[in-house]
C-alpha cells in the first residue's frame, strides 16, 4: 500500500469536516451572524461524520475492525489531536452565540437555544467516537501478547462496542471501569481525553445553567 493512499484514508475524515464546514458556511443566509454560520457548517459536518461512524461501528465485525485498525498510519494521531482542539473550540463559539441571543425573545431565542444544545451534543459525541477510533488503532497495532488494553474477557476479540464502552466510559466518569490500560501510549491518550472530558463537561453543565437562567429570565 503506498504512502499516499495511507495518507488520504487518514485524513480523509478531517478533509471532509473542513470542506463541509466552510461549504455550509458560505450558503447560509447573510443575515446570519458568522458564529452562527460557522456553527452552522461545523453541525453538518460533525453530524455528517457521526453517522458514517455510527454506521461503520454498527456494521463492521471484529475481523474488519482489525484490519481497519492496523492499516491506519501516524495521520490518524494528527486527526486527533486536531479535532481534539476543535471540538472544544467550538464550546467558546457557543458561548459567543449565546451571547448574541440574549437580545432576543420568543422563537429567534428558543432556536438558539436549541442550536447551542445541538453543537453541544454533537462536539462531545464527536469527540468520545474519534477516541474510539484510536483507541481501537492503538490496541490492535500493539503486540499480540501484550495489548494496549486488557479487559476482563480473557478470550475477547473486540469490536467498535467495545472500544465505545471504554471511550464513554472516560467521557461520561473520567474513570476506565473494568478495562486495564496496560501501555504508555494508551495511558497518554487516556489522559487526554480525560481532561479533555472534564472541561467538556464543566462547560456543559455551565451552558445549562446559563440557558435555564435565560427561560426562567424570560
Amino acid at each position: 500500500m503506498s504512502h499516499q493512499s495511507q495518507f488520504t484514508r487518514s485524513h480523509l475524515r478531517l478533509t471532509s469536516i473542513i470542506l463541509i464546514t466552510v461549504v455550509v458556511s458560505l450558503i447560509t443566509p447573510d443575515s446570519w451572524n458568522l458564529v452562527t454560520r460557522a456553527l452552522a457548517g461545523w453541525n453538518v459536518a460533525v453530524w455528517a461524520n457521526l453517522l458514517h461512524m455510527g454506521w461503520r461501528m454498527a456494521t463492521s465485525s471484529h475481523a474488519r475492525v482489525k484490519a481497519i485498525a492496523e492499516r491506519e498510519d501516524a495521520g490518524a494521531g494528527t486527526m486527533l489531536a486536531i479535532l481534539s482542539i476543535a471540538a472544544p473550540l467550538s464550546l467558546l463559539a457557543i458561548i459567543l452565540e449565546l451571547t448574541s441571543a440574549k437580545g432576543l425573545s420568543g422563537t429567534d431565542q428558543l432556536f438558539h437555544y436549541v442550536f447551542t444544545g445541538i453543537t453541544v451534543l454533537g462536539s462531545w459525541l464527536l469527540l468520545g467516537g474519534i477516541y474510539t477510533l484510536h483507541y481501537a488503532r492503538l490496541y490492535y497495532q500493539s503486540e499480540a501478547k501484550s495489548r494496549a488494553l486488557r479487559f476482563p474477557d480473557a478470550e475477547l476479540n473486540p469490536d467498535y462496542w467495545d472500544f465505545l464502552y471504554f471511550s464513554f466510559t472516560i467521557a461520561v466518569a473520567a474513570q476506565t471501569s473494568d478495562v486495564t490500560v496496560m501501555s504508555s501510549g494508551m495511558r497518554k491518550a487516556v489522559l487526554v481525553q480525560s481532561v479533555l472530558s472534564f472541561f467538556f463537561n464543566a462547560a456543559i453543565i455551565g451552558l445549562s445553567i446559563n440557558i435555564a437562567a435565560g427561560l426562567i429570565g424570560n
